[in-house]
């Protein structure tokens, strides 16, 4: 049996404060539904400090931007952006379109049609955090979508200078410098200065995943992407300086981002555990690190590996790092996860920034449904299907007539008996079931 030996917030305190995310959340969307453009402008002036008359950002401010950053810096975006492209393209290459013959006469098939105007939030109220323009504005363009708009918060009072370079690289049709909420509501609902869009994708905060889970079903979103997760898996092949490293590198996120250690041996949880209080007194960003730390880590020793992967699924974890002497058999075997990162050599950080697989995955136990973000989630994959003969048609019309009027639709029924009437030859009386063929009763 699994034994903590540190947890984090109890399930009702998290649940308290859900419901007065809910209740903000709810709120601020009325508002913009109601007021537009001014609800969104008071709404940054009072959270980001932020209020121009036009979020907009033009090409010269674009341009001024990219010309902060050195040569360095844009070559840097570049090489992570061909990452991103690169295994983009190659996923995409994998959605094969269909087109098959299922009868004499009968042609189904598929095509993947690229949803036409998405809204991509990149986070950047404590970090400018660039690479989720990569992930989000590339892939969409990669998929084919004509409309790519793109919100981002002020930092430190101004546009981010990267995070507006990489969104301008990745393709982004428009550039917004909007953040939390009134960005998400602003995309989605629309304003009298933003077209409102078809989608919503990337993370943010849990007031960016709430806003996000509201407005679901009147736009599609790619998953509920909260706070960043993350999961260590470990053995004793490697040493706590490398967990609590891989632990403390993604609390760093945030005050409400999970850290949690699965283990099977007690030395390395307290070794690592040691370690976290070595590394928090050197971290640079160790205030945010420490209160996620304390809040929301976590240390579990299991009993064996087959003991751990059922604590791993249970977690569902967005990122897990698998570094054991089996980390294949995790592989191959886990069912629940955002994203795995296999063995000591790689780790999160290469995700988040610049290995090509994309940054934003599902949180909040989302990973028992869906997978991450990625450029199949800008496609639709929609049917279609055609008749191309007499024959064809009166064959399956006499089919669907008989199972329709068996669920008492006459109208749907109707449907199939004219094509049976005017293709096949037959007398159908009105509102009735054709009745089966010689050829029918031996097929």
């Amino acid at each position: 049996m699994p034994i903590w030996l540190k947890r984090g917030k109890a399930v009702e305190e998290r649940a308290e404060a859900d419901r007065q995310v809910r209740s903000t959340v709810e709120g601020i969307l009325a508002d913009i539904e109601k007021r537009g453009d001014a609800a969104v402008r008071d709404l940054s002036q009072k959270f980001d400090k932020w209020e121009r008359p036009d979020f907009r950002l033009s090409q010269k401010e674009i341009d001024d931007c990219i010309a902060q950053l050195t040569d360095q810096d844009l070559d840097d975006i570049a090489f992570a952006q061909t990452q991103v492209r690169n295994f983009a393209q190659k996923q995409k290459d994998t959605m094969l379109e269909l087109s098959v013959e299922t009868l004499p006469g009968v042609t189904l098939g598929h095509k993947h049609v690229p949803i036409n105007a998405v809204g991509c939030y990149v986070p950047g109220g404590k970090y400018p955090l660039l690479a989720s323009a990569h992930m989000s504005v590339l892939t969409a363009k990669v998929a084919g979508c004509p409309r790519v708009i793109t919100c981002a918060p002020p930092f430190h009072g101004k546009p981010a200078p990267a995070i507006v370079a990489a969104q301008a690289m990745a393709g982004a049709d428009e550039i917004y410098v909007l953040g939390g909420i009134q960005a998400i509501g602003a995309m989605a609902i629309g304003t009298q200065s933003i077209s409102p869009v078809d989608m919503l994708v990337g993370p943010g905060n849990a007031f960016v995943a709430e806003a996000k889970r509201q407005l679901y079903g009147r736009v599609g979103i790619d998953l509920f992407a909260g706070p960043t997760e993350t999961l260590v898996i470990a053995d004793e092949t490697v040493d706590g300086e490398l967990c609590a490293t891989d632990l403390l590198g993604q609390a760093e996120h945030g005050p409400t981002s999970p850290a949690i250690l699965l283990t099977n041996s007690e030395k390395l949880a307290r070794d690592t555990m040691a370690e976290i209080e070595r590394i928090l007194a050197i971290l640079p960003t160790a205030d945010m690190a420490r209160k996620s730390w304390a809040d929301f880590g976590e240390v579990i020793v299991c009993e064996s590996y087959e003991e751990m992967l059922a604590e791993a699924d249970r977690i569902a974890s967005e990122h897990v790092q698998v570094m054991t002497d089996r980390d294949l058999w995790f592989r191959d075997n886990m069912t629940n996860f955002g994203a795995l990162f296999l063995g000591p050599r790689t780790n999160v950080a290469f995700g988040d920034k610049v290995i090509g697989t994309n940054h934003t995955l599902p949180t909040m136990k989302a990973a028992r449904y869906t997978g991450g973000l990625w450029v199949g989630k800008f496609l639709k994959t929609c049917t279609w299907q055609t008749v191309t003969t007499d024959e064809a048609s009166a064959r399956i019309g006499a089919y669907g007539s008989r199972l329709s009027m068996l669920e008492g639709f006459v109208g749907h029924a109707e449907q199939a008996n004219i094509r049976v009437r005017r293709y096949g030859g037959r007398n159908v009386p009105y509102g009735t079931a054709a009745a089966p063929t010689a050829e029918a009763a031996k097929e």
